[in-house]
């Protein structure tokens, strides 16, 4: 043992010296040290989820319930680079394309990334091989497939055994199809590995929507640093772009963060099956919750079986004066960070040999003063007046906790755009939460019928209704029969103005074609705003074509949840419809904490309830609005003539 280390345990012998009070701390462990001397502490996912995000409640005590100082140690892979070779050559050879590289660099490649200017899709399997002199060529790969797909998807990364070449050889298969131009390539220069520990995934929701399928995962477990995901499936060929993404808090309200992109495939290259099926996030993720968002594109949805991840470990390391057990404490959200003087031996200490310890799982400390760590009133809000709000619908509530509630078209159509005038209540009083905005599109049923004009006997019309006005529609779809056609489609409302004139509002506009021996692709418009009214209306130009047919047509708006925490079963509704409503300002930071590292429980909205009626003048428009005025103006003028007739004459 070097004085390095030496000094250090002399540090840490002597720094047990500081009192605390473990009731503070909602959990504790018992770690079992088998002898004296420096110990390493795995922390489980199950201790993660119950610890602050960066960890900085942790607290590890002797028998005495003093505070022994730790450190922190977060192995972190190194991560890989990329350089531009010394020199770039391409050429034409027998069925092939071969690149000659000179890499100019002593650093260890781990791969080359290949460039093209190709836009048509194409797929082609390659070799790759190493040499020191030009002389000697050491096969590193073969087999291996670059593609580019016309939706986006590509892959033109090829990964060989780590070493150090002074020559890189390329050969191109161009057997099957005809060859493309290679432009460039760069190194991949090797990173450094770090350990890794599978979690628990659990697919708890699957939505399919047109040319997309979105996995709702549970990690089981908040704040966890995960280096990757992996999808099982049986499908024998395919190619997909997937986007992973976590619930994160922006504004105020809850927002899918992009983690990673990556384009997972399974092919046959000359009966060899080549597969990527993993996405690399190295991101810690502050909730349980992931989203997997699969771009099928025109192919039919990928099925999958299962979804396996990995996540980086963390441990801590202290030095035990003694055998015996310690205890390691968590769950303090209000306590400051440890100040352990630590970081000038960090290196030393990460190096040097430790005994494991053994840890048990978290239970709840018997002395935990709740008074002592969260604040008061954590879960309710101020009270509130509910006599200027026009709705509101019971929630249906199982068990108490972390509630997830998803907002229906009723409440959509009737709150405020923004939602600033929604409140969750219970007896009056507030409960805080958190918007949600998911990416998962609902579905909306659209009445279609005929609205041609046989003034215009080109134009082709179609009404739609909405089950109700001012649903936030983003977007419709439709089918259509015809094989060849190509139109621009208007997409619009009727409103009235304040005077009770009617005139037309656009939503959107777009081009739709359609070829022969192409796949009947669905058509679709996304929309520029929501519609205000109940009734869309869709017409084109036929031109001197035959009339275009359009059916099945659909419309979608995005899902958006209500989250917020309930400590015991009570009787809660949902309030909207109040147009002179502010914005509720709660403690989002703190509500997002502890939302998202729980598992939460969704509930479901019960039968809307009318509190009160809207003004008459806002439910007339048009012509209706000029006879009510005029009845009420005659009313008014009958009035007066008969108190004049009643009054005494002078």
């Amino acid at each position: 043992m070097n004085r390095g280390i030496i000094s250090l345990l002399i540090i840490f012998s002597t720094g047990a010296l500081y009192a605390l009070t473990p009731n503070q701390w909602q959990f504790h462990q018992a770690i079992e040290v088998p002898a004296p001397g420096l110990v390493q502490v795995n922390l489980s996912a199950e201790t993660i989820n119950i610890a602050r995000p960066d960890l900085s409640d942790l607290r590890i005590v002797d028998a005495d319930e003093k505070e022994v100082p730790f450190l922190i140690d977060q192995p972190m892979p190194r991560a890989e680079s990329t350089v531009r070779p010394k020199d770039f050559h391409a050429e034409i050879v027998s069925a092939g394309t071969r690149l000659l590289i000179t890499t100019g660099t002593d650093l260890i490649i781990a791969g080359i990334g290949l460039e093209t200017p190709a836009g048509a899709s194409f797929i082609k399997s390659v070799r790759v091989e190493g040499s020191s002199d030009q002389k000697n060529w050491r096969t590193l790969t073969s087999g291996d497939p670059v593609f580019s797909m016309g939706n986006g998807a590509a892959k033109l990364r090829v990964q060989f055994p780590e070493g150090k070449w002074q020559f890189l050889r390329v050969v191109v298969d161009d057997g099957r199809m005809p060859p493309v131009p290679w432009t460039g390539a760069r190194l991949i220069i090797a990173g450094s590995p770090a350990p890794t520990e599978p979690v628990s995934v659990t697919i708890k929701s699957r939505d399919e929507n047109p040319g997309m399928t979105r996995l709702g995962l549970d990690l089981g477990a908040a704040n966890l640093r995960i280096a990757s995901i992996q999808i099982g499936t049986s499908e024998p060929v395919f190619t997909r772009a997937v986007t992973a993404a976590a619930p994160e808090l922006s504004e105020e309200k809850l927002h899918e963060q992009t983690l990673s992109n990556e384009v997972l495939y399974r092919v046959d290259l000359n009966g060899k099956i080549e597969a990527r099926l993993d996405i690399p996030i190295e991101k810690q993720v502050s909730g349980r919750d992931l989203v997997l968002s699969i771009d099928n594109g025109d192919s039919p949805p990928l099925l999958i079986s299962e979804v396996r991840a990995e996540r980086r470990m963390t441990r801590l390391l202290f030095f035990a004066r003694a055998a015996g057990s310690y205890s390691l404490l968590s769950g303090n959200s209000q306590c400051d960070p440890p100040h352990y003087d630590l970081s000038q031996l960090g290196d030393q200490l990460r190096r040097a040999l430790a005994a494991e310890g053994h840890v048990s799982p978290p239970v709840l400390n018997p002395g935990y003063d709740t008074a002592a760590n969260l604040p008061q009133g954590f879960a309710t809000g101020a009270k509130v007046d509910i006599a200027p709000w026009k709705f509101r619908k019971p929630v249906q509530i199982a068990k108490a906790g972390a509630q997830q509630l998803e907002l229906d078209p009723d409440v959509l159509a009737r709150a405020m755009p923004d939602l600033r005038d929604l409140r969750v209540v219970s007896e009056n009083v507030q409960l805080p939460y958190l918007i949600e905005r998911t990416s998962i599109d609902r579905t909306v049923n659209l009445t279609a019928a005929s609205a041609n004009d046989r003034e215009r006997p080109t134009i082709s019309r179609w009404q739609l209704k909405l089950p109700q006005a001012a649903i936030p529609i983003t977007r419709i779809i439709c089918a259509s029969d015809s094989r060849l056609f190509e139109r621009i489609f208007r997409v619009w409302e009727e409103l009235t103005d304040e005077r009770g004139n009617k005139y037309p509002a656009e939503l959107a506009q777009a081009t739709w074609r359609r070829v022969p021996n192409q796949p009947a692709r669905q058509l679709a418009a996304s929309f520029e705003r929501p519609p205000r009214s109940d009734t869309i209306l869709i017409e084109t130009d036929n031109g001197d074509n035959s009339p275009i047919e359009l059916h099945e047509f659909r419309g979608y708006y995005p899902a958006t949840r209500v989250i917020f925490a309930l400590n015991r079963l009570q009787p809660i509704a949902l309030y909207y419809g109040n147009d002179e409503a502010a914005a509720p300002r709660y403690d989002a930071k703190l509500i997002a904490a502890q939302l998202l590292r729980s598992e939460r429980t969704a509930v479901a909205l019960g039968p809307q309830e009318t509190l009160k009626s809207e003004r008459v003048t806002e439910t007339l428009s048009g012509s209706a609005r000029y006879i009510f005025w005029g009845a009420l103006g005659i009313v008014v003028a009958a009035l007066l003539l008969l108190i004049s007739r009643l009054l005494p004459k002078v």
